[in-house]
């Protein structure tokens, strides 16, 4: 049973077409990493998820993408409810001008999910404490998020998906702007994460893909030219473009 299941998806750009007849199973509590070159429809296929792509003009999005088998494009899809249920992190850490308390406090708030103010310090703590940061921060939670150091500052975007209740997690090249140990901490957290969540993470590292999913894509000129279970990908692949790509031999 796929937790997400993405059929025949054509993306355009205004006359541009991004991507071509995309078919993606995502199987629940595990990661999948997306990987190919430069401009290749991975990020654009990630935005397709939650409904990113509602917010670029000119984009059209064909196709069906069922989660939990209900279609993420039907008319009467609330997008703000489905966008709390499949969360998004960033390839730059966006933390929000606020304390590390209100940033992890934001959605529940305006989603009206708790009822008293112990309720909401449950829900910090519990949310920071998932995403690794909790004994980091838990004496300066009214300090600026902002000054947190990259690192912490993606855990904490990590926390702020989680406390909405996200059941996916979405994550854009969430180490690329990181050093080796937040990479490394990060990659941790995301094998922890999976217990409960499943995650979907585009990468331009091969090593992260092969270290932190289980299931990978390789996207090629908007089109998935093979996926498959990432050991099996990575050290026998059916294409002999993937295994190219993964030679280091084009990308």
């Amino acid at each position: 049973m796929s937790k997400v299941s993405a059929q025949n998806i054509n993306v355009y750009y205004g006359a541009k077409q991004a991507l071509f007849d995309v078919n993606i199973d995502v199987p629940p509590n595990q990661v999948t990493a997306l990987i190919g070159p430069s401009g290749c429809g991975k990020s654009t296929f990630l935005r397709c998820m939650n409904r990113m792509n509602d917010t670029i003009e000119g984009c059209r999005v064909e196709g069906r993408i069922m989660v939990d088998g209900m279609d993420i494009n039907a008319r009467e899809q609330d997008v703000v409810s489905l966008r709390s249920w499949i969360g998004m992190v960033f390839q730059k850490p966006n933390p929000f001008p606020k304390s590390i308390y209100e940033n992890v406090a934001y959605g529940p708030r305006i989603h009206n999910m708790v009822k008293s103010k112990s309720e909401m310090d449950a829900l910090v703590e519990k949310s920071l404490k998932s995403a690794g940061l909790w004994e980091e921060v838990k004496d300066r939670l009214l300090e600026s998020g902002t000054g947190l150091s990259g690192g912490q500052q993606q855990r904490l975007c990590i926390a702020r998906t989680i406390a909405v209740n996200s059941e996916i997690i979405l994550m854009d090249e969430p180490c690329s702007a990181l050093d080796p140990i937040a990479t490394a901490r990060i990659e941790d957290l995301i094998n922890t994460l999976k217990q409960d969540f499943t995650i979907v993470i585009v990468t331009h590292s091969m090593q992260q893909a092969a270290r932190v999913s289980q299931q990978t894509c390789f996207f090629h000129m908007g089109k998935v030219v093979e996926s498959g279970a990432t050991s099996q990908m990575f050290t026998s692949p059916k294409n002999q473009q993937t295994q190219d790509y993964i030679t280091g031999r084009y990308g």
